[in-house]
């Protein structure tokens, strides 16, 4: 059994959210889709990406899903690229996109570009996520400190997101699912304000609505520069 909470929001600056996000509880499939800031029709990106995911099989679970959500974002990625070609000038049409399927005692997650998937299992955070990103590389690359990588200026671009690339390469990272852990999928838009420290004390409290209604007041409070997307997912 899954317990779930999902938010999004705006934020402060933004008059649209291009964010989407799909949670399946039934079906341990989770979903969050950031569209491109800056870039034409983000949320469609974002919106392609999350009816792609809804129109997986019920039935399909585990393993068999990771697969059939890959396939689903190539396809997305391919339908993006055409529409993104079909106009009378060139432009980019796309989103970054994280995703979670727990199948017992089995969690695998999956993403292109900045959004990411922790967990928090006996009071530790881990990101299982690498961001997809040129700040990350700088970081990387030991040019900048991971302190700095949240207010660098290039911090908002991605170097792979589903429609904004010739080709997408989505990574993947799994292992064993405990009771009692804590995931959380986000946007940037959260992330960019609240840290992995302050991530692993709020993620440890109360219960689940609870926690996600205390980061979200906290985004706001801080300017929510962007529109902010998560969903909390807890194996019962």
């Amino acid at each position: 059994m899954l317990d779930c909470v999902a938010r999004t929001h705006v934020g402060c600056r933004r008059s649209l959210n291009e964010d989407s996000l799909l949670a399946r509880p039934e079906q341990g499939l989770f979903v969050v889709a950031d569209g491109m800031g800056g870039h034409e029709a983000g949320e469609v990106a974002s919106a392609a990406i999350v009816e792609a995911m809804a129109a997986l099989p019920p039935s399909v679970r585990g393993e068999v899903l990771v697969s059939a959500a890959g396939r689903a974002l190539q396809q997305v990625h391919e339908r993006l690229r055409r529409m993104a070609q079909g106009g009378p000038a060139p432009r980019t049409i796309g989103s970054t996109v994280v995703g979670l399927v727990l199948d017992g005692q089995r969690f695998t997650t999956f993403w292109a570009g900045d959004s990411r998937c922790y967990r928090l299992r006996r009071g530790q955070l881990r990101r299982l996520t690498r961001d997809h990103s040129l700040v990350q590389e700088l970081v990387d690359a030991g040019m900048i400190d991971t302190g700095d990588a949240a207010h660098h200026p290039n911090a908002n671009i991605v170097t792979r997101a589903v429609g904004a690339t010739a080709l997408l390469e989505v990574d993947s990272a799994g292992g064993e699912s405990q009771p009692g852990d804590r995931f959380l999928l986000a946007s940037d838009g959260l992330t960019r304000h609240v840290d992995d420290d302050e991530l692993e004390e709020m993620l440890g409290e109360t219960a689940l609505a609870e926690v996600a209604d205390a980061l979200l007041d906290l985004v706001l409070a801080r300017g929510a520069h962007d529109n902010v997307s998560f969903i909390l997912v807890e194996p019962r």
